[in-house]
């Protein structure tokens, strides 16, 4: 079987990529192994040096990256160049603070000495997906490279080309041979690499089918698993909010990779004083976004990255629709492309409410007050992260522990960051990355306890 990767915007192939054999993939797993045994002993100083190395050809070769990642999976080249450049900061920053985070810490205690060491697993799966095919992975391979863990990367099988190159940087930086390897493999295959002993744990960024399903196979294999699922992110716009502010902000979180991101803005929940004032900025700004080939510089908007997922967005909005929602804009689709689209009077049974759109649709709803944007907030399956938008910056301080999320934003729109930890509750998954709470989640915390 091979698999291929295919333009989404004009449908011609890019390349073909042959999937590993049962063979290959034992040979994969055993250097994974036998280069853990050397890797591990590296100093920080000396996994540093990979890393920062991998940063530097990033830069200096980040338009060919760009390239890659905006012809496999439709985004805008220029958001491409910036995903690129994140990878590089993300590099730079776990290069820094890794030793930092993971020196043995002492505990005082009543033994002579006590202390807490981290030591790494060994290798860790990722299953990785298409909408940031560069980002995903650094963010998790930095941190799990300067740990002295062996990185193994499963990704989607439309952007094997983004998987080529990152395995290719890590192999130019210097780090040793299957330090970090490509599986080019298929879903079926999981559940053997997850039953293999050599494989420690997984880190997956994916739909709820595929994390429940890895987790069973990890929880299994009594494996450590991280999920970094959907989300259904609200952006609340208070009435006493900058709209303008809150309008520009709002229609990059939503359209920003044409939709397709876990943690966008997916619903909006206006105060009826700011209702009209929103709704009409809203349209006008997203009415001027300009829609084209993503590989030119002017495109703010590309394609979805397959149509059949055009295919589903487009289910969902038209029974929404049948179900009461007015289309302010958009609503069509042609082959991947589906139009920038707004919706109003939505109810939280309609699809675009209650599931998570991944795409650039923005349905609009309207409550009364404070108190009820929150209890809309609230009302979801996922709990990746909430924008609230509001002059009041001690007053919104009392609704944090209130909304169950892994993130609450005010005044700006839901990003990561790697010096800040990055996760979700209830089905966004659980686990963290990035900061220093993405580097222990693949560690050994040891407790050491000398007496005399």
């Amino acid at each position: 079987m091979a698999f291929k990767s295919v333009n989404p915007y004009n449908n011609q192939e890019l390349a073909s990529f042959p999937e590993h054999s049962i063979t290959e993939q034992e040979v994969i797993l055993k250097k994974a192994d036998k280069t853990f045994t050397e890797w591990r002993t590296r100093s920080f100083a000396e996994r540093a040096k990979v890393l920062n190395r991998a940063a530097e050809i990033l830069k200096k070769n980040s338009e060919k990256y760009a390239k890659t990642i905006s012809s496999e999976m439709g985004k805008p080249i220029s958001e491409a160049r910036a995903e690129v450049k994140k990878c590089a900061w993300v590099c730079e920053y776990y290069a820094e603070n890794a030793e930092g985070f993971l020196s043995p810490k002492s505990i005082d205690t009543d033994a002579h000495e006590s202390f807490v060491t981290y030591e790494p697993l060994g290798a860790i799966l990722a299953i990785m997906p298409w909408n940031f095919p560069f980002w995903q992975v650094f963010r998790f391979a930095a941190p799990t490279l300067m740990a002295g863990n062996i990185g193994l990367l499963k990704h989607a099988s439309n952007v094997l080309g983004s998987g080529k190159h990152i395995a290719d940087i890590f192999s130019e930086a210097g780090a040793p041979e299957g330090a970090f390897q490509h599986l080019l493999v298929s879903h079926d295959s999981i559940e053997t690499l997850l039953g293999n002993d050599i494989v420690k744990a997984v880190s997956l960024t994916g739909s709820e089918k595929a994390g429940a399903s890895v987790a069973s196979l990890a929880g299994k294999n009594i494996k450590k698993s991280l999920l970094e699922l959907g989300g259904s992110n609200a952006f609340v716009v208070l009435d006493d909010a900058d709209i303008d502010k809150a309008v520009e902000i709002g229609v990059k979180a939503r359209f920003m990779n044409t939709g397709q991101s876990c943690i966008a803005a997916k619903r909006f929940i206006v105060v009826e004083k700011a209702y009209d004032k929103f709704v009409e900025g809203f349209v006008n700004k997203v009415k001027a976004l300009k829609s084209g080939d993503p590989m030119l510089d002017s495109s703010e908007i590309g394609v979805l990255a397959r149509e059949d997922l055009a295919d589903i967005l487009a289910e969902q909005v038209d029974k929404s629709v049948e179900m009461g929602a007015k289309i302010k804009l958009g609503g069509k689709q042609n082959g991947a492309y589906y139009e920038p689209t707004v919706l109003t009077h939505i109810t939280a049974a309609m699809p675009v409410f209650k599931e998570e759109t991944f795409g650039p649709v923005a349905p609009i709803i309207k409550v009364k007050n404070a108190k009820e944007a929150f209890e809309v907030a609230k009302d979801t399956e996922f709990g990746l992260g909430i924008s609230v938008f509001t002059e009041d910056l001690e007053k919104v301080k009392a609704y944090i522990k209130e909304v169950p999320d892994g993130a609450f934003f005010v005044n700006d729109l839901v990003k990561s960051d790697p010096r800040l930890p990055f996760g979700g509750t209830k089905k966004s998954g659980f686990g963290r990355e990035l900061a220093k709470d993405g580097i222990m989640e693949f560690v050994n915390v040891k407790t050491v306890y000398i007496q005399k």
